[in-house]
């Protein structure tokens, strides 16, 4: 199984030096190996664009990045994808900020740049294992509530289904009951027919 890694950086040179790193070493921890598929985004608003049409099983971000900082970014990420492992990267040793992306984020990991290759790999590695745990935790969970009868499997099949797809049960409706599937155009279309 392939897991994909987000990297979002405002740094073009950190963003290349963490993917050779992740392409190149082998992420294991416990006798699993994972396989890594890299995705970058150079500002938090391409990355947000990323997370809502694709499912990742990891965001790392830097801390400071112009417009939006890690923290924001990954507040986000938890409301998008909340089973994505979260890690910020900083040159930075500020406490508040390592409190507020604990706290606010729920980040996994705060991890110090420059960073150790061995420390980093070994992080994402027990993180992939841990997220692994709790989606296993979860799935095990959503069979007792069939068993009991507190979901339907309906829910469940929707709760997969949001899961590998983000943004696929949501629907947006127009006023006219149609349905919107990319709102810039439907905005673009309302601007330029203001009467329907």
């Amino acid at each position: 199984m392939t897991h994909r890694i987000l990297l979002v950086d405002d740094e073009p040179g950190i963003l290349n030096a963490l993917k050779r790193l992740l392409l190149l070493t082998p992420c294991t921890f416990g006798g699993e190996t994972y396989r890594l598929q890299v995705d970058c985004c150079s500002c938090p608003e391409d990355a947000l664009r990323a997370v809502g049409e694709t499912p990742y099983a990891m965001v790392i971000s830097d801390y400071r990045m112009p417009g939006m900082d890690g923290v924001q970014l990954l507040k986000k990420v938890r409301e998008i994808q909340p089973a994505a492992v979260r890690f910020i990267l900083s040159g930075y040793a500020d406490l508040q900020a390592l409190v507020a992306a604990i706290n606010e984020a729920q980040i996994s990991r705060f991890i110090a740049k420059p960073w150790n290759d061995y420390e980093l790999v070994s992080a994402i590695a027990q993180g992939l294992a841990y997220r692994a745990l709790q989606l296993e935790t979860e799935r095990l969970a959503d069979e007792r509530r069939l068993e009991r009868e507190l979901a339907t499997p309906e829910e469940i099949a929707r709760k997969r289904l949001e899961a590998e797809e983000p943004g696929i049960t949501q629907v947006r409706w127009g006023d006219d009951g149609s349905v919107i599937l990319d709102p810039d155009l439907q905005a673009e279309y309302e601007r330029r027919h203001p009467n329907g």
